[in-house]
């Protein structure tokens, strides 16, 4: 594939306390999987989760440093299934992890999915929305 027609990838990153948390959260809750990572490189450890074959993932590391977030009830990550059936197993899934569900800030994604915090306290939705 030549780099004219070649998709952009985007990672999102975060700095955690709480790395192990995150990492088995995403993998085992959310069903993604572990990308990569790596130990103490110049100080900080961190993990790559997404799914194979797409062009984005999740980066968390952790280091010494604390991290100092600051995020509101706006700022989400937002997933969306490609088949209610995949909807329903996820809703499934965190139930099974007593997973709490929060009511979202916007109505929007209340009425087209679910939401809940990760271990760090962020917000996550999937969304129903648009799908068979």
């Amino acid at each position: 594939m030549n780099k004219k027609n070649k998709k952009m990838t985007f990672r999102y990153a975060r700095h955690t306390n709480n790395l192990e948390q995150l990492k088995s959260f995403y993998i085992d809750v959310l069903g993604l999987e572990l990308l990569g990572g790596f130990e103490n490189h110049n100080g900080y450890d961190g993990v790559f989760i997404g799914k194979q074959e797409e062009n984005w993932h999740l980066e968390f590391t952790q280091s010494d440093e604390v991290p100092n977030h600051t995020f509101d009830d706006d700022d989400l990550l937002v997933f969306y299934p490609n088949s209610k059936l995949e909807f329903d197993l996820l809703k499934e899934k965190l139930e099974h992890h007593s997973v709490q569900f929060v009511i979202s800030k916007n109505p929007y994604w209340s009425e087209n999915g679910i939401q809940f915090l990760d271990p760090d306290g962020f917000g996550i939705v999937i969304s129903h929305f648009n799908i068979t």
